[in-house]
């Protein structure tokens, strides 16, 4: 049996998605032609919208996605981070190195999630709100990578010494995952990451892609 849904809201949830995916904002007329409806009912939208500050419209007309978006994304990040706990657990307790989640905030890599382990004598220290370009450390080449090629399945990425001196880091990008682009890895203090944590990392990003679907 199909569940009653909301036409309205449906509508409008397509008009945010649409305007997400542009940098330059779309007009009314735009916006009717994508949603297959008339201009009238694509103004109402927006004046909602509008309201909630979801949207906002720029001097020429052309609306764009609005403040009041971040706000509701706040909102994510505590529930992205406890779907990820688990497999960031078992992943620094099997690689005996620390284990985060990173989500793109921006042009920045942004750190949500962070496990230390607990059997080790010493690990990198790293703390969720970390923030780095994304063109720097193997969590953000790691998502770089997946913008460049369809991926599948995630792939590792590996680099030495880009964030912190004699620090070693493995990342693979969550595939698969509507509307998070982000990445699982691990940083540890070591020359070069021993061969079989690439593997391990890839695994743990299915895992936390997985949990998040």
């Amino acid at each position: 049996m199909t569940a009653e849904t909301s036409q309205t809201l449906d509508r409008g949830l397509r008009v945010l998605k649409l305007l997400a995916d542009t940098d330059h904002g779309l007009t009314v007329t735009e916006l009717s032609n994508k949603l297959g409806v008339n201009r009238t009912v694509v103004y109402r939208l927006l004046a909602t919208l509008e309201q909630h500050a979801l949207v906002r419209r720029d001097l020429g007309g052309r609306a764009r996605v609005g403040l009041g978006v971040l706000r509701l994304g706040r909102q994510v990040h505590p529930l992205v981070r406890e779907a990820a706990l688990p497999a960031l657990r078992s992943l620094a307790e099997d690689i005996g190195a620390t284990a985060h989640l990173t989500l793109v905030d921006g042009a920045e890599a942004l750190a949500v999630a962070v496990v230390e382990p607990t059997w080790t004598d010493y690990h990198v220290a790293y703390r969720a709100g970390f923030r780095h370009p994304l063109d720097r450390g193997a969590a953000g080449k790691a998502i770089l990578a997946a913008r460049r090629t369809v991926l599948t399945e995630p792939r590792c990425t590996l680099t030495h010494g880009e964030l912190e001196a004699g620090a070693s880091g493995a990342a693979a990008a969550l595939v698969g995952v509507t509307g998070i682009e982000g990445s699982v890895g691990v940083v540890m203090l070591a020359d070069s990451v021993p061969e079989r944590v690439g593997p391990r990392v890839v695994d743990a990003a299915k895992e936390v892609a997985d949990a998040l679907r």
